[in-house]
């Protein structure tokens, strides 16, 4: 699987654990706030935002630390620029910059991606339209230098100008042929495992019996 990382600089911890915000933290306050940091890089490539989960996430980490909220955002977001080499805003920026300089070829692209969520949903095992739209949202995010919401944007754009019907249609008509089956069978199998076993345990009461006086 293509990753976003692709497009990300390589992390640079040992930058990040020798800043002034780093070295104020503990092993595992240092941990847990790159973990942050990590987490709101990723909502950044998903969807183009990071306000929300940055303030969640910091309110969390300094509930059951000795600072209040506002610093333990200021903490990530200074962990967040020595780690990536860029600030949040400054991703989210150069996403959506590249978004907006996209060529004709670059957002054609997406078609082929869009093909590929049907691919999987047939010759995967259990892959749901919802987790293939995705899979392939982020292969083609990490291939143009954008959000995974701009990849699905752009793919159900190119496969509605090629195919002329919706991609969501499409998928879902390929889910009830390939993954319901497998999870309606899968479903069967483990309620005859379960009433197997419930068998089995009825007859071993029965066989032991009540213990005497």
């Amino acid at each position: 699987m293509t990753t976003q990382t692709l497009n990300r600089p390589q992390d640079n911890l040992k930058a990040a654990r020798e800043s002034f915000s780093g070295r104020l933290l503990t092993g595992a306050q240092f941990d847990e706030a790159i973990a942050i940091t990590k987490i709101v890089e990723r909502e950044i490539h998903k969807s183009g935002t990071f306000k929300d989960k940055l303030g969640d996430y910091a309110f969390a980490f300094a509930r059951s630390e000795k600072f209040d909220a506002m610093k333990a955002e200021t903490i990530v977001r200074d962990l967040f620029k020595e780690r990536t080499g860029q600030s949040m805003n400054q991703l989210r920026e150069k996403l959506a910059d590249t978004e907006k300089n996209l060529t004709d070829e670059q957002k054609q692209s997406a078609y082929d991606f869009a093909c590929r969520v049907g691919d999987m949903i047939e010759n995967e095992k259990k892959m749901s339209f919802a987790r293939a739209y995705a899979h392939q949202a982020d292969d083609l995010a990490g291939t143009l230098g954008i959000t995974d919401a701009a990849a699905k944007t752009l793919m159900k754009e190119q496969f509605k100008a090629v195919e002329n019907t919706e991609l969501y249609d499409w998928g879902k008509q390929l889910e009830e042929r390939f993954y319901r089956p497998q999870i309606e069978a899968e479903t069967r199998e483990r309620e005859a495992g379960q009433a197997r076993t419930q068998t089995q345990t009825r007859g071993s009461r029965t066989r032991t019996g009540p213990s005497g006086p």
